[in-house]
């Protein structure tokens, strides 16, 4: 380090600590001011005075930035031990970042964006300062470069996609009282979120709600729905958007939202199919970007509700020709459970309350208005009764909405039909009704037999959200996943529980180094934690893995571990790994600090920096874990 160059000797005089943080801000230092605050007051600790000098400054800057574990690598690379050449940090590259195309020009981009000293720069060469700044940036993030744009095929069919999709979109909190918000759908479209679901009543003045129906949640207007939808539909991802249509609304009010729909989503609104008329397979992502599908139920086929349209026939009410029941897709069961009609619920609220229909009582019903239902294209509801069924009777537009539990006894006892089913129509999961807490279940059961809406509750943290963020990572965030080829094909005969020769197993390293300002305990008043590292594997059954590092006793700022984890992996085209930092708190209890989880085959080799995101999802910066990893 050319140290009377970097940081800059522009100091006079004495600082105090607040002076202090903005120094380090100025020179565009990371750092976590609970840390700054304890290693300055190490500093001054038998002193009088609560300031500091310059050479006091360059000691807090060199505790907080320079990590001896960089250092080993850069020594090992420069010549001089201060100096890296370009040549040496291509070599550096090729060999322990595996970047085998590494070039003159890739180590004068990575000089030009990292080195902070000009005439370093100047020379193509990258100091100390420079490598630091660099391995701590995204470009040596664990997760690959190349999956943060869309690189998978989007022209395959729809149903060959996992789809990020969230379950009774509108609500903040719990399905009892809690409140409907709007902020629900910005949220979810804003972390590329493609199917959204939209629970439809009726309201006054002709003017349909969206609200969780037979219970105190809030109510918003359908039509105030839609117009956020439309503002930020295509924010984080081009790709199509489905609106899944819980439909309670009678006849009239149906024409309501169907005229919402068009009129505020305009162009955007795909009302007709793209090609041919006749529908022998749904059209692909690529085909569909920048469209809004509608999901509901529909009266006859897509030809004959296209065939309306152009008779400019809008104005009539149809029935369908079986009576269909107001608890849309089949949710009757486990959507409107027997919620119990408790008398603190009805004080609290100072509301009646009312349970829902029990499962034998007499249910209302009501017709499908051919406005609305002309309005589906390629995502027409339809009920589902079993494999062979769907098998025999179902177009390939019409798609299936499955409850938590059955789907559960269908992985259980019917995997390879599952399999088969999901690799022709499009299969949504939702949450039972008894999660009125609005808690989720573990996604992974339902992606392993290929189910592309595998709908959460985006508004409850927790691990089954982290594996849904993680998953969505991939390509481009654009909220659609290519599924492996073994659940696209048709006679595939792969299931979770018999993977057989579908797919080539992985052997994966993972040496856990260090890790870098992490959050310190929220039970101590210094920088002090007991940091320990979980590292799961997420797959079929047979690939579910935990491995436990060893606890580093009270050290949040640097904690040093060079442990090295050893993983089979038999389908790494499905796992996702999870990295958990936990605080010991006792023997047998820790405290969540954060995690990062990302799919098994967007792990970049070699060394790499791991951010870490709270339970809600925020970066944690300037946190990370530092990790070697290798696997073929």
């Amino acid at each position: 380090m050319e140290e009377n160059r970097y940081p800059p000797p522009f100091m006079t005089g004495k600082i105090d600590l607040n002076s202090t943080a903005k120094l380090l801000e100025k020179l565009q230092v990371p750092f976590d001011f609970t840390h700054v605050k304890h290693v300055f007051k190490k500093l001054i600790d038998k002193r009088k005075e609560r300031t500091i000098n310059i050479e006091d400054f360059r000691a807090i800057y060199r505790t907080i930035v320079h990590r001896p574990e960089f250092q080993e690598l850069f020594h090992a690379y420069s010549p001089d031990r201060k100096i890296l050449p370009d040549t040496q940090l291509i070599e550096f590259l090729r060999k322990e970042q595996f970047e085998t195309e590494a070039c003159e020009i890739t180590a004068l981009e990575i000089i030009l964006k990292y080195e902070p000293i000009e005439e370093v720069r100047k020379r193509r060469q990258m100091s100390f300062e420079g490598f630091i700044r660099y391995m701590s940036s995204e470009d040596s993030s664990i997760f690959k470069n190349e999956h943060r744009t869309v690189y998978q095929d989007m022209n395959h069919a729809l149903c060959d996609y996992f789809i990020s999709s969230s379950h009774n979109t509108y609500l903040t909190s719990d399905q009892l009282i809690g409140s409907s918000d709007l902020w629900g759908y910005i949220s979810a479209l804003l972390k590329g979120c493609r199917c959204l679901e939209i629970d439809c009543w009726d309201g006054s003045n002709n003017e349909p709600v969206v609200y969780h129906g037979y219970t105190l949640t809030s109510k918003i207007p359908f039509r105030s729905v839609i117009h956020v939808i439309d503002k930020y539909a295509f924010v984080a991802s081009d790709y199509p958007v489905i609106l899944s249509l819980e439909n309670h609304c009678n006849p009239k009010q149906q024409e309501v939202m169907a005229n919402c729909l068009e009129t505020i989503l305009g162009d955007k609104l795909l009302t007709s199919t793209i090609g041919d008329t006749e529908v022998t397979q749904l059209p692909s992502p690529e085909e569909l970007k920048f469209k809004i599908l509608i999901k509901n139920k529909k009266v006859g086929t897509i030809e004959e509700g296209i065939i309306r349209r152009n008779l400019d026939s809008h104005g009539e009410t149809g029935e369908i020709s079986e009576f269909e029941n107001t608890f849309n897709e089949d949710e009757t069961d486990e959507k409107y459970p027997l919620y119990p009609q408790s008398d603190s619920l009805k004080r609290k609220s100072g509301c009646r309350y009312s349970s829902p229909p029990r499962k034998k009582a007499k249910v209302t019903f009501t017709n499908v208005a051919l406005p609305l239902s002309d309005l589906v294209i390629y995502t027409k509801s339809e009920k589902f009764v079993s494999f062979e069924h769907s098998l025999a009777n179902q177009n390939c537009y019409e798609n299936n909405s499955i409850g938590e539990l059955r789907a559960q006894k269908l992985v259980k006892y019917s995997a390879k039909e599952f399999v088969g089913h999901t690799s022709r129509f499009i299969t949504r999961i939702y949450p039972k009704g008894t999660r009125t807490n609005s808690s989720n279940y573990n996604p992974q059961e339902f992606w392993n037999v290929g189910c592309q809406m595998v709908a959460l509750n985006f508004q409850t943290p927790g691990v089954q959200m982290e594996l849904q963020n993680g998953k969505f990572l991939d390509n481009g965030g654009c909220g659609y996943i290519l599924k492996p080829e073994f659940l696209r094909n048709h006679n595939s005969t792969f299931t979770p529980h018999n993977v057989g020769r579908y797919s080539k197993p992985m052997s994966l390293s993972i040496t856990l180094i260090s890790g870098h300002q992490l959050p310190p305990s929220n039970l101590s008043k210094t920088n002090k934690a007991d940091p320990l590292v979980q590292i799961e594997i997420y797959g079929v059954p047979e690939d579910q893995m935990k491995k436990r590092s060893s606890v580093i006793k009270s050290n949040a700022l640097s904690p040093r571990w060079d442990e090295t984890f050893s993983f089979t992996v038999q389908v790494p085209e499905l796992a996702l790994i999870r990295f958990c930092l936990e605080d010991e708190i006792s023997l047998v209890s820790n405290e969540f600090v954060g995690q990062y989880t990302l799919p098994l085959l967007s792990l970049s080799k070699g060394y790499r920096n791991i951010p870490l995101l709270s339970k809600d999802g925020a970066n944690l910066k300037p946190a990370s874990l530092f990790v070697h990893v290798w696997y073929y």
